[in-house]
């Protein structure tokens, strides 16, 4: 199976080391080894105890049952542990899926929700965010593409957008994937990142179809542990052993031992980083307004990231290559995303390297405008 290019993960190849500001990612800052232990009171005999064998191919009981308790139904038969999210997606959409079985996508989208599908020559319908709706989901649209979908992949809070659903729409969304009898594919990343109010209930409690893709990648300031999970049916997870067994096999014991001593008090990380990033968005906010002829800024749900457009550019790319190289800061084209004129503002980072960013956009930005 061949795959298309992936714009985003190119770019993040080319400048997400090579800078000094980032404004462009969809996490939070990262937390270290120190503050793990720290935080969560894990000992230098517990690291000590480790033993380098195998794992099991779902993960540990230990990790299932922690993550089970915290983001699914209970039930550890039902939770298979990977190598971040990215794994859990590829390996549920490529059991899942039959080359022209028809999915449902969202539009915009995170690549990996629409490359796998496109590779395997499936029949992408979209269901599409529009920026005139700010974003938001409309119902009435998914209707006109659900009907003999095989399965509808979706991430609310929604990477790039920030936008979401209403509790309300959550639950009549997911009467509509029962209604179709398609999967439901829910990518939860941003599940706790919300701007107010509660996160959405995860299908997998009110659907049997729904299988939940979850990471510590993004609110938990973890990308470098390399742990996400899909929790869903067990033939399902069982199906994508075939897979697994011809890639990864396993986790480390080591990364098992530290996700589940964060999935079992998985508050105390998110909470201080979602602060911060409520913070960065009022900031940004102010800013937005100070800005009226740089930025049309749409109003984020959740996540740490939202999608504007740059006025006057037609196509952002050579001046997000300008922010990076001549200034150090990184910012996301639109292009990675299929709209040219918008980039992805991530406000999830550290305080004051964030303000220095959006300093930095407004200066470039202006001689961008002004040159124009």
């Amino acid at each position: 199976m061949k795959f298309e290019p992936a714009p985003l993960e190119d770019w993040m190849r080319l400048y997400y080391f090579a800078v000094d500001d980032d404004i462009g990612s969809s996490g939070v800052e990262d937390y270290s080894l120190a503050d793990l232990r720290a935080m969560l009171g894990i000992s230098t005999d517990e690291l000590d105890s480790v033993v380098f064998r195998d794992s099991t191919s779902f993960g540990s009981e230990e990790v299932r049952t922690a993550i089970a308790r915290q983001w699914g139904t209970g039930d550890p038969d039902k939770v298979m542990v990977t190598h971040g999210g990215s794994e859990a997606i590829y390996l549920v959409l490529s059991t899942l899926l039959d080359p022209s079985d028809a999915v449902v996508v969202t539009e915009p989208t995170y690549h990996t929700h629409t490359s796998i599908a496109r590779s395997m020559g499936c029949d992408l319908r979209v269901w599409p965010l529009r920026p005139e709706n700010g974003f938001r989901p409309d119902l009435d649209d998914l209707r006109a593409v659900v009907d003999g979908a095989k399965a509808v992949v979706v991430n609310f809070p929604h990477n790039p957008t920030g936008a979401s659903l209403t509790p309300e729409q959550r639950d009549e969304f997911v009467e509509i994937c029962r209604e179709a009898g398609a999967y439901l594919v829910w990518d939860q990343a941003f599940r706790e990142m919300v701007v107010e109010g509660e996160p959405l209930v995860d299908p997998v409690h009110d659907y049997d179809k729904a299988i939940s893709i979850g990471t510590l990648s993004k609110g938990y300031g973890l990308p470098g542990l390399r742990v996400g999970w899909a929790i869903g049916p067990e033939d399902v997870l069982r199906g994508t052993l075939d897979l697994r067994d011809r890639m990864t096999l396993h986790l480390s014991p080591l990364v098992e031992l530290l996700a589940t001593r964060v999935a079992q008090k998985a508050d105390l990380l998110v909470g201080p980083r979602m602060d911060n990033a409520r913070k960065n968005l009022a900031l940004l906010r102010s800013w937005a307004a100070e800005h009226p002829d740089l930025v049309d800024l749409p109003e984020p749900m959740g996540g740490v990231t939202t999608f504007p457009r740059l006025l006057g550019q037609t196509d952002t790319t050579d001046f997000c290559h300008e922010l990076a190289r001549e200034h150090r800061t990184l910012l996301v084209p639109g292009t990675c995303f299929g709209d040219p004129t918008r980039v992805r503002l991530g406000y999830g980072g550290p305080a004051a390297s964030f303000a220095r960013g959006l300093e930095t956009l407004a200066l470039v930005g202006e001689k961008a405008r002004v040159q124009n």
